[in-house]
């Protein structure tokens, strides 16, 4: 199983998904982390030059522009089954859900406690920090 997390440090999980710039990416075999590597995330960084209004009617999140920006900032974690996270908005944690990839938003702040807290079934999955 691997465990996707977002952050800015690489030892804390982010507040919002769409500006970490990086994933932490954890190998877990047996109930313990076995591997960890760092990826680079597309984020609001990436995209900002290409950045437009919604249309009249259109849920941020929801549009088609956000759609792919969804796709990209999840492709590098295309073999992650959990993402951990801080923050994110609805259209972002529905975009992932739809690929199989179960985002979890916690409170909990270091990465290494988080995935702990996880592995032993007691991670808190806030839902009402989706945005």
């Amino acid at each position: 199983m691997k465990i996707a997390a977002i952050s800015e440090d690489g030892v804390t999980l982010s507040q919002h998904f769409g500006r970490a710039p990086y994933y932490v990416v954890l190998s877990v075999e047996g109930g313990k982390v076995v591997g960890r590597e760092t990826r680079p995330k597309a984020g609001h960084h990436t995209f900002a030059a290409t950045e437009s209004p919604l249309a009249p009617g259109e849920r941020h999140g929801y549009d088609a522009g956000s759609q792919v920006k969804h796709a990209s900032m999840a492709q590098s974690i295309a073999d992650c089954q959990v993402l951990l996270v801080g923050g994110m908005g609805w259209g972002a944690y529905e975009s992932l859900k739809s690929r199989n990839i179960d985002p979890i938003v916690t409170d909990v702040e270091g990465i290494e406690e988080a995935v702990k807290l996880y592995l032993d079934g007691k991670l808190p999955n806030l839902m009402e920090r989706l945005h």
